[in-house]
């Protein structure tokens, strides 16, 4: 929010102190017999404040700061942490880690990212913006965020609260090949869910907002009002039939979809052979619409950062053109597990873009016709390995292209490969909420288990 306020004013250590600590690692490492090794140093702060019927039910308040050092001899390897930043839990932890690397067997496949891979230069993704919020302006907004909800519809007559967060992060990350980087983030949310209805009628929803800049959050009023409304459009519900029709997946949930698929071509997956995607490169995995690029240097983007978790460039990448899959996500170890090299991708995805078709969410309702939007999504029954998708779930049935009534207590059901392959529209609702940015998606065709 405020660009004359510094990192160093709101967090406990300075950068300088971090650089100190992780170079200390380092060198001390170096010292004791490590050919190699990699240091990270982070420090931090949060505040949540929840407000429930009015009232102030949680007052949250953290500081979190943390050391982890990763040492290779030869290619043992052995890793420590600690929260201690004193010189001898420095030390300790460092000690510790040796320890562990010389009991450990030898892997081939271990040791630093590749020289010529690190990041050599740092820009600046705007991913720091400081919320100067004390408790009492917190609770004000958890309070008008619960308010509006409450004024929204009637039907509203309980609630789950209204939750303010702030949080604010720096850290360093160094290894012995020379590489040092490092820069603040913040994330702050505003979140509320209510219940409307009685006893087993009842039904509850939510909404939330996050950024990295506060004043990109929506209007406390509108989260309050977003999920009161999702809450009420929910009274009544029904279950169906036993089915195959179309499903549209509404954004929030859409991107779900594409987390299963980051999941089944991230390299710990595909080096275990533990993904139904597995042997896909270069080869047709969704319809022929859609395309997913990986993009790191979006400004305050959620996943935005200039390298990865071990230094590597990120790099900006189409991971997925005309439902082919180009790519996969690798860090170094898993590169070399499968023999390639680190898309810079240690320790996951960055910002996941998923093209539009062209439709909005009405559009796509149209385009069904006839089938279940699905808005909520219940359980884990999603085989990584063979891509068998089982979830409950809930939403809304649609006829002639309009939602009729709402729907509850029912399972769809497919195998993601076909699922990926049957998708016949992306819509242009995006929603940022996290990492994954897609709008609402239509699915040709599903099995529905009901009553």
């Amino acid at each position: 929010m405020s660009a004359i306020v510094l990192p160093e004013t709101r967090f406990s250590h300075h950068s300088d102190t971090l650089r100190e600590i992780a170079n200390d690692m380092i060198r001390y490492a170096r010292k004791q017999g490590a050919s190699a090794a990699a240091a990270e140093v982070s420090d931090g702060f949060g505040q949540g404040v929840t407000v429930r019927h009015g009232k102030v039910e949680t007052i949250e308040y953290n500081r979190d700061k943390g050391l982890s050092v990763t040492v290779y001899i030869g290619q043992q390897r052995g890793n420590a942490s600690t929260s201690d930043f004193s010189p001898q839990a420095v030390r300790d932890t460092v000690d510790a880690a040796l320890n562990i690397a010389r009991y450990t067997a030898s892997d081939d496949c271990a040791g630093l990212p590749d020289a010529d891979m690190l990041a050599t230069s740092f820009p600046d993704l705007d991913l720091y913006h400081p919320w100067i919020l004390n408790v009492d302006q917190a609770i004000s907004l958890a309070r008008q965020c619960e308010a509006a909800a409450y004024a929204t519809d009637k039907r509203i007559n309980n609630s789950e609260g209204a939750t303010v967060n702030v949080h604010e992060a720096h850290f360093i990350y160094a290894n012995s090949l020379g590489f040092m980087g490092g820069f603040p983030t913040s994330r702050h949310s505003v979140s509320c869910a209510v219940i409307a209805g009685k006893d087993e009628a009842m039904q509850r929803d939510y909404w939330y907002s996050v950024a990295r800049n506060a004043a990109e959050i929506l209007k406390v009023e509108e989260v309050g009002r977003i999920a009161a409304e999702r809450t009420v459009r929910r009274l009544k519900g029904r279950s169906l039939s036993s089915m195959q029709c179309p499903v549209l997946f509404e954004a929030p949930v859409a991107a779900s979809l594409i987390g299963h698929f980051v999941g089944a071509v991230s390299g710990g997956s595909l080096y275990r052979k533990a993904s139904f995607l597995l042997d896909r490169l270069d080869t047709q995995v969704f319809s022929d619409m859609m395309q997913i690029e990986d993009v790191p240097d979006i400004p305050r983007g959620l996943a935005s950062s200039p390298f990865d978790d071990e230094g590597v460039t990120a790099q900006r990448r189409t991971i997925v053109g005309a439902g082919r899959l180009n790519g996969y996500f690798l860090g170094s170890y898993s590169a070399r597990k499968l023999g390639m090299k680190s898309t810079g991708n240690a320790g996951g995805s960055h910002n996941l873009l998923v093209r539009s078709s062209g439709e909005d969410f009405n559009a796509l309702l149209k385009k069904m016709g006839r089938g279940l939007l699905v808005t909520e999504l219940l359980g884990h029954g999603v085989n990584a390995v063979t891509g068998d998708y089982s979830r409950g779930a809930a939403g809304f049935w649609v006829e002639h292209g309009e939602i009729q009534y709402a729907v509850e207590e029912i399972t769809i059901a497919g195998n993601l490969k076909d699922i990926y392959l049957g998708i016949v529209g992306i819509g242009n609702d995006v929603l940022i909420q996290g990492a994954r940015q897609c709008g609402s998606i239509l699915v040709e065709n599903m099995s529905i288990a009901g009553h």
